[in-house]
This record gives C-alpha cells, structure tokens and sequence, in this order.
C-alpha cells in the first residue's frame, strides 16, 4: 500500500509540474517574480519526483508536500489579497487552476496518509 501511495505522490507531483509548466509557456513567464516561481516551482516539483521514484528518503515526501502547500498558499493568495501585485479570479486559468489544485492537495493527503494515517493492509496475509 506504501508503494501505490509513492506512485500517487509522484504522479501528483508531475501533473502539477506539466500544469505550472505549461502555464509558464503560455504567458506567465512575462510577470514579474510570478512567472519565475512557476518555473521554479516546475523544477522542483520535477526534481522531488525524479527522486522520489529512484527511491530517495522518505524527507523528500515531506518536502513535496510542504512545497505543495506553498504553492496551494500562493494560489489562495492570487485569488484575495493579490501575490507581489498579481492577482486572478476564481479557477482561472481553466483548467489548469483545477488541475493544479486537485494534484497539490492530492500530494499533501497522501504524504500524511503515508506518514501517519492507518495502513488498511498492515495483519494481512500476503496471500489474501
């Protein structure tokens, strides 16, 4: 279960990677500070997933999830008080905003689950 738990973490990490990056191309790369954190949260997203899946220690898992929360921090901050002047509305730009969300929430739920949640397959015989 701790397996498929890694490969949803890794997997989320990409998928918000190739969302940031895309949105980097597609203009974001032109605001100021903004568009230089989508290109390094890209990076680091990518590097934390290449590492995990070559099986690095379990900190990286912890360090996914606390960039994914900084990046879900700065998503609610572009949407109220504005992020260093920049400012969106609502799950704007669709449907990458979703996207992003659902995968850096989907990072955060699974590393605690992996850290501290109940393995439902812990006692069981390997042959059930």
């Amino acid at each position: 279960m701790t397996h498929l738990r890694t490969v949803g973490i890794v997997v989320a990490l990409v998928v918000s990677a190739v969302s940031h990056g895309y949105l980097y191309l597609q203009g974001y790369r032109h605001i100021p500070l903004v568009g230089f954190g989508f290109l390094a949260l890209t990076s680091v997203f990518v590097a934390l997933a290449v590492l995990i899946t070559v099986g690095g220690p379990v900190w990286l898992r912890l360090a996914g999830a606390t960039v994914a929360l900084a990046a879900l921090g700065a998503f609610v901050m572009s949407r109220t008080v504005g992020l260093l002047g920049f400012v969106e509305r609502g799950w704007q730009p669709q449907p990458h905003a979703l996207i992003s969300v659902f995968a850096e929430l989907t990072v955060v739920g699974l590393t605690v689950w992996s850290r501290w949640g109940v393995d439902f397959g812990a006692g069981r015989p390997d042959d059930v």
